[in-house]
């Protein structure tokens, strides 16, 4: 089954959505660089980040450069890149001892990038709550 991250990039590189069932606690808090409030709960959690695997990682841009583990918890740098726009980002994640994430943050640089990400994620929810 593989630690936490190893479970993390596995559903990033497959983008498996039936994997963050059984990764997300029921409880899990996301927190978006483009909401403003957390988002709690595994439904919710699941959306924004299915949502975010199909916006950020498309083939040849995405990739994390770096990790920092400690304990329950870990950062990962990723680079990407959406029409034209380069984005740095951290994903900082938390889990519980059933292995299971209950604190999802994601951060990204520059603001333009944050412009980005936040048009095509709202059309990606969309896109997903209408079923498409």
């Amino acid at each position: 089954m593989g630690t936490v991250i190893e479970q993390w990039h596995e559903i990033v590189r497959t983008q498996n959505a039936a994997g963050l069932d059984t990764l997300l606690a029921d409880d899990v808090v996301f927190h978006s660089p483009v909401v403003h409030t957390p988002q709690t709960g595994k439904k919710i959690t699941r959306l924004y980040l299915m949502a975010a695997m199909k916006v950020l990682n498309e083939p040849g841009h995405f990739t994390y450069l770096r990790e920092v583990e400690q304990g329950n918890h870990a950062v990962l740098e990723f680079q990407t890149e959406i029409d034209g726009v380069t984005i740095n980002g951290v994903d900082m994640i938390e889990w519980n001892e059933a292995g299971q994430i209950i604190d999802f943050k994601v951060m990204v640089r520059p603001l333009k990038a944050v412009s980005a990400i936040h048009a095509a994620m709202g059309s990606m929810l969309e896109a997903f709550k209408a079923g498409r």
